[in-house]
C-alpha cells in the first residue's frame, strides 16, 4: 500500500477514535477540513512538521502514522502537566 494511503487511513482512524470532525483537527493543525479530507483519502501528503504534530497530538509514533510499523506505541518524552 502507498505511504499516503496508509497515512490517510491511520489519520482517519485516529481522528474518529478521538471523536473529532475534520474541521476540528484542521484547526489544531492550521489546515482546512478539505485539506484533512484530502490527506485521509491519500490525495495529499503533508510536511514533516505536521507529522510530528499529529504524532504528538494523538500520542502515537510517527513510524506508525507513516506505515513503517503497525505498533502505535508512543516513544517520545512524556509531557509534564503544568
Amino acid at each position: 500500500m502507498e505511504v499516503k494511503a496508509i497515512f490517510g487511513e491511520r489519520l482517519r482512524e485516529l481522528r474518529q477514535k478521538a471523536g473529532l470532525q475534520q474541521n476540528e483537527l484542521g484547526e489544531q493543525l492550521g489546515l482546512s477540513s478539505n485539506g484533512i479530507g484530502m490527506m485521509e483519502r491519500g490525495h495529499r501528503g503533508t510536511t514533516i512538521e505536521k507529522v510530528v504534530l499529529l504524532a504528538k497530538y494523538f500520542h502515537v509514533s510517527a513510524d506508525y502514522l507513516l506505515g513503517i510499523t503497525d505498533d502505535p506505541t508512543w516513544r517520545g518524552a512524556e509531557e509534564k502537566a503544568d
